[in-house]
């Protein structure tokens, strides 16, 4: 794996980790299209890599079919899940210290971003 692979596969960990920690997302609706668009990930090799950071014991049985299936990196996900971490812990401490009406607006916006994104991909 590339060194710029790698730092952009932390960056995706990190984008996931601080929207998990701030808005309780992060799987779905970062990771994967990241990958598919950042690293040409097919979409199964997204999906099946982003139930590998979760596999304990979130998404083991998911991902044990993904991986026998051959959509797994396990490489990639360990990447992300370090620095998923790192952004979960710091964004949970700013996202406590917000009033509810910010979040929620911050998670409207956010959804509504990437649901043009999505309308208007092929």
């Amino acid at each position: 794996m590339e060194t710029q692979q790698i730092l952009i596969l932390l960056g995706i960990g990190l984008a996931a980790g601080l929207t998990s920690g701030l808005l309780g997302i992060g799987g779905g609706i970062i990771i994967i299209p990241m990958l598919v668009g950042l690293l040409g990930f097919t979409q199964q090799g997204a999906q099946g890599t982003s139930l590998g950071l979760l596999l304990m014991p979130i998404g083991i049985l998911g991902v044990m079919n993904y991986y026998k299936a051959g959509h797994v990196n396990i490489k990639a996900a360990l990447f992300m899940a370090t620095t998923f971490v790192i952004g979960s812990y710091l964004s949970s401490k700013v996202a406590v210290q917000l009033p509810e009406v910010i979040i929620k607006k911050i998670f409207g916006v956010f959804l509504f971003i990437y649901a043009i994104k999505l309308f208007l991909s092929k």
